[in-house]
């Protein structure tokens, strides 16, 4: 089981990382950031796009109780309403992590798999553990194409995002 200072230390990371590519993305051209890179959401832009997307569809259910599949298509083309749209995001997130009690991390939650529609049932810590997940795997696709663009991200350790 997790604990509230996990939702706290990982939301500070998302956010503390969401700044440094959106930092770093903002000086590259949009046309580089839309630019096809084979990867799996197509280009840098495309996999920002993805990982708000989710984040949205996880805050849904962490701060609603509704479970929700990822929406079809992307939700921005503009990378300013996105960066906009991002930093709400995480504000959101921080928000709700400095406040989420542990007995509500141990709760059940269960839920029909969107791939094979069979039921399975978790606590609700595992789709906040998930959350979380998802959003470094895909941050660590990007560091790799924005490598691959030239561009230097710098240190990703959690322990950088700690305030000092």
């Amino acid at each position: 089981m997790i604990l509230p200072a996990y939702c706290l230390t990982m939301a500070r990371y998302n956010a503390w990382m969401n700044s440094k590519l959106f930092g770093l993305c903002a000086a590259i051209p949009d046309e580089t950031r839309k630019q096809d890179l084979h990867a799996f959401f197509r280009s840098v832009h495309g996999t920002l796009d993805h990982i708000l997307a989710v984040d949205l569809m996880f805050l849904r259910h962490v701060k609603h109780g509704e479970p929700t599949y990822l929406p079809p298509g992307n939700l921005y083309s503009d990378f300013a309403e996105m960066h906009r749209r991002r930093i709400e995001v995480d504000e959101e997130i921080l928000a709700w992590a400095g406040t989420v009690p542990a007995a509500w991390l141990a709760e059940t939650s269960t839920f029909n798999h969107h791939g094979d529609h069979l039921p399975r049932q978790v606590t609700r810590g595992f789709w906040v553990i998930q959350m979380f997940n998802h959003q470094t795997h895909h941050r660590g696709q990007l560091t790799t194409l924005l490598t691959q663009l030239g561009q230097e991200i710098g240190s990703t350790d959690m322990h950088m995002s700690v305030p000092r």
